[in-house]
């Protein structure tokens, strides 16, 4: 994992998608987003917004995650939200909307590390498509889950083993390892 040049994705924490399987994420992705943020690495935001006759209306029958306070951020992450690189809202499973995907080459990063909600649907969409743009995805897995439950979030990760490798699936502990070697080098230089 590069550091220098890597951003953290965070997925989709929305009011909508936390209930009691996914829950536990949030203190998770609060703490990797606060200890990210505060070694001075770039931390940007997605937001799903479903709407009327959208294909989750239409082929699923799921109206949810239209209007606030679903739509909203989670309160816990709120804050960082305001203070992110960027927030990009989105009416798909991907973060590689236009408006994303000009971003991230404008940025120039070549990691890109994803965790959220929910593991099986945006944020394996995601880690997969910044893999068939050519970037390097790492997808936190105890930063992750499933508003489904924990056999779907299993399940979503057992897909991102076969679709991005085995290696790109890292816990906080590692990615912290890394944030830290990264800014000991900064200091030696």
């Amino acid at each position: 994992m590069d550091i220098s040049s890597a951003a953290l994705i965070v997925i989709d924490m929305q009011n909508g998608f936390v209930n009691h399987h996914s829950r536990h994420a949030v203190p998770a992705v609060t703490d990797l987003v606060a200890r990210w943020s505060a070694a001075g690495r770039p931390v940007v935001f997605t937001r799903y917004f479903n709407y009327p006759d959208s294909p989750y209306e239409r082929f699923f029958q799921w109206r949810r995650l239209q209007e606030p306070p679903e739509t909203d951020i989670v309160p816990e992450l709120a804050d960082a939200a305001g203070h992110a690189h960027a927030v990009i809202d989105k009416t798909g499973y991907t973060l590689f909307a236009p408006e994303a995907t000009e971003l991230v080459r404008r940025a120039g990063w070549t990691d890109l590390v994803f965790c959220g909600i929910a593991t099986e649907s945006c944020v394996l969409k995601s880690a997969a498509d910044a893999f068939e743009h050519g970037y390097a995805p790492w997808i936190v897995t105890d930063a992750c889950a499933s508003d489904a439950g924990p056999d779907v979030h299993d399940a979503g990760l057992l897909v991102a083993r076969r679709l991005i490798g085995t290696g790109q699936l890292v816990n906080i502990e590692r990615v912290m390892s890394q944030l830290s070697a990264c800014a000991a080098a900064s200091v030696l230089e």
